[in-house]
């Protein structure tokens, strides 16, 4: 009996591709294979949405409450809009006095191009010298604030002071929106945003200290190219250990050229910027990458050609930057590099100038306090943490792909391999370079600490760094995956929780404690120079109070509080001379030279009881000038003479022969320089 025939079966065999003609039907009969997904149903689609939508809600209300809170702090701390016109610039301490006084300038100047010329062209702020304020100090923020304030017609709704501060506070607030969308992108949820804000609010620096760092990042920052020279090497790192794809570093690479070349342009062809680091690393990026091989990775011959390759980029970036510095003529920042010798101990020096740098608190190394005051806010242990187990998976990864191993399309969170996400190297690769730096000069706190809140709150909310750390543990009591997401969940809403019942009560009482700032004998000082001194009468003392009387009354002074221009930096160190042991016409030489008609003398730098004895202002002169033996074997000189800042105000001669006491208070005496001098016995 005959069996009924069924449907014939095709029966096939697969074969190895041999050709590449094969190898590329394989890979299309595999992409033929894969299934199409199907569209996510609208219940998907609508939970998507309003993730996004409740995140973007809360990073943006994050941004605005922080802003609010400034200023409601500011106005607590300084009884702000009680204040007259006059009190509240005196607020305005160091350079911040002489950026505000450019923007006030400005709104006076008949037309924005009149502002800006003479701006560029301002000889009306320091004796004896034109300066270009736009370029050495930068003053975009304040062109940019003075055209939103009349463009927007702001001015008849609201005073010029209130404009200028509540840009700052508003950038403050765009800074923490950035900040927790960056912790929200790298984690997966918004709570690590939130994590994040809390962390910085509560560790946020005094509000002196954030206002001049919000002031110093508003769009153009002098010092900014050294941050994204930072940010090259982290860059250049990735494209190392092949853990990023080379076109996407290059692209930021090209950014980086046209972005300093467009700010050499705009800031009236700034030396410093074709001598800087960033232009010589980001040019020999460029040059060894033409100069690379195509080689099969993972091969030996590919490893040495990424040794030659790294060596061949710090080689050149250091030509480069020689090379640079032989052809441009350049004096930015060269006190900088001295700065750094002295601080690294690779050089003495009995200099005024560079010691009273290196005694400046925010160029020290951090305290105790700051870690103490990190660690009560448990910030710095998770970050810690989440530093080491990103780093060691990062280590992980690399040794991978020395050994010649590819890194997976797609990590799934069973992999537990935080460390082949490229911007999680990254960021780690960044917060290292700058936590280092931030351990030598405190004041680099302020770019180091956002980026501490931001790691630590992704690390704890992100699923992905518990279930690397429970690979390594090899946990097998509880499934790891269900921990990880039950920790990423559950630690941060107790770090949350934890920190509002400790914190928030503190962050009310700031703002409901009324704080009176009360400085009667400098109102006392600005009103009788804007009543009694000439309109052409120019001004010699500390460059902190220079900056002041440049703000609260536009006189002209002798110097101003900017560290970044040789000529300044010594025209301080010798108007500080008042406070040495020199004679009266030492002292008089030195301030007529810079035509000068009266001298302010303050008694608290005269009278200075510092706990660091060594970094008193009259003791870095006694020690520039030989009067004091700063080490074992130095040579004392004596001096006949008193210190001259007690010496005049005896009123007796040959004091009273070239300095006129004109007004005094209990802080500031001022003396007219005497044109015409008659010595007596």
């Amino acid at each position: 009996m005959a069996e009924e025939e069924g449907p014939p079966v095709e029966l096939r065999q697969r074969k190895k591709p041999k050709s590449s003609e094969n190898k590329e039907s394989a890979k299309e009969e595999k992409i033929s294979d894969i299934p199409i997904p199907e569209r996510a149903p609208k219940h998907v689609l609508f939970q998507r949405f309003a993730k996004i939508f409740i995140g973007c809600l809360a990073a943006v209300t994050s941004g605005m409450m922080y802003a609010l809170y400034l200023s409601a702090y500011h106005e607590r701390k300084f009884w702000f809009s009680n204040r007259q016109e006059l009190e509240r610039e005196i607020t305005f301490q160091g350079d911040s006095a002489i950026y505000y006084s450019y923007y006030k300038d400005m709104l006076k100047a008949p037309s924005f191009e009149r502002g800006v010329y003479e701006l560029t062209h301002n000889n009306k702020t320091v004796s004896l010298k034109t300066i270009n304020a736009v370029q050495q100090m930068s003053l975009y923020p304040e062109l940019i604030a003075s055209i939103l304030y009349q463009a927007t017609g702001s001015n008849e709704i609201i005073e010029p002071v209130y404009f200028y501060i509540g840009i700052v506070f508003g950038l403050q607030g765009i800074y923490v929106t950035a900040l927790f969308v960056t912790s929200w992108l790298m984690s997966g949820t918004w709570l690590a945003g939130m994590l994040t804000v809390a962390w910085f609010v509560i560790n946020r620096f005094c509000y002196l200290l954030m206002s001049a760092s919000t002031y110093t990042f508003m769009m153009m920052w002098e010092y900014s190219h050294y941050l994204l020279f930072l940010q090259a090497i982290s860059l250049f790192l990735l494209d190392t250990f092949s853990v990023e794809q080379s076109d996407k570093v290059y692209e930021v690479y090209k950014i980086y050229i046209f972005s300093l070349f467009l700010g050499y342009l705009l800031q009236f062809e700034n030396p410093a910027l074709l001598v800087s680091p960033l232009l010589s690393l980001v040019a020999a990026l460029m040059l060894a990458k033409c100069l690379q091989l195509n080689v099969k990775k993972g091969s030996f011959v590919a490893k040495i050609i990424k040794v030659i390759n790294f060596y061949l980029v710090c080689t050149l970036t250091i030509t480069l930057n020689i090379i640079m510095k032989m052809f441009v003529p350049h004096k930015e920042n060269g006190h900088m590099l001295k700065f750094l010798e002295v601080k690294f101990g690779l050089n003495m020096t009995k200099n005024f100038t560079m010691n009273w740098l290196l005694c400046q608190e925010s160029l020290q190394a951090p305290s105790q306090d700051f870690f103490l005051r990190l660690t009560q806010s448990s910030l710095l242990p998770f970050y810690i943490l989440v530093l080491i187990i990103c780093f060691l998976s990062m280590l992980q990864v690399i040794f991978r792909r020395i050994n010649g191993k590819s890194l997976k399309e797609t990590v799934t969170l069973e992999d537990g391999r935080i460390g082949e996400r490229p911007e999680i190297i990254y960021h780690v690769i960044h917060t290292i370079l700058l936590g280092s730096l931030a351990m030598v000069i405190e004041g680099l706190k302020y770019i180091w600490i956002p980026y501490v809140c931001m790691l630590a709150a992704f690390g704890v909310c992100s699923p992905e760094l518990w279930m690397t750390l429970f690979k390594w543990l090899r946990l097998r009591t509880v499934h790891p995956i269900l921990l990880a997401l039950i920790l990423s969940m559950a630690v941060p809403t107790i770090i949350g929780l934890s920190l509002w019942k400790e914190f928030f009560p503190r962050l009310m009482t700031e703002l409901m404690e009324l704080q009176e700032f009360y400085d009667p004998d400098t109102v006392e000082l600005m009103t009788w120079i804007k009543r009694q001194a000439p309109v052409a009468a120019v001004f010699a003392g500390s460059p902190q109070l220079m900056g002041a009387i440049k703000l609260c009354t536009g006189w002209m002074v002798t110097s101003l509080p900017l560290y970044n221009d040789d000529d300044l930096l010594k025209r301080n160190e010798n108007i500080y001379q008042i406070y040495s042991k020199r004679s009266a016409e030492d002292i008089y030489k030195i301030l007529t030279s810079y035509k000068a008609n009266y001298l302010i003398v303050e008694d608290a730098i005269c009278n200075e009881v510092g706990p660091m004895r060594g970094c008193r202002v009259k003791d870095l002169l006694d020690i520039a000038n030989g009067h004091m033996v700063c080490e074992e074997g130095d040579k004392l000189t004596y001096s006949k003479y008193g210190r001259f800042c007690h010496e005049v105000k005896i009123n007796y001669s040959p004091y009273v022969n070239y300095f006129t006491r004109v007004y005094w208070n209990r802080s500031y005496f001022v003396y007219k320089i005497n044109t015409v001098i008659s010595f007596q016995s």
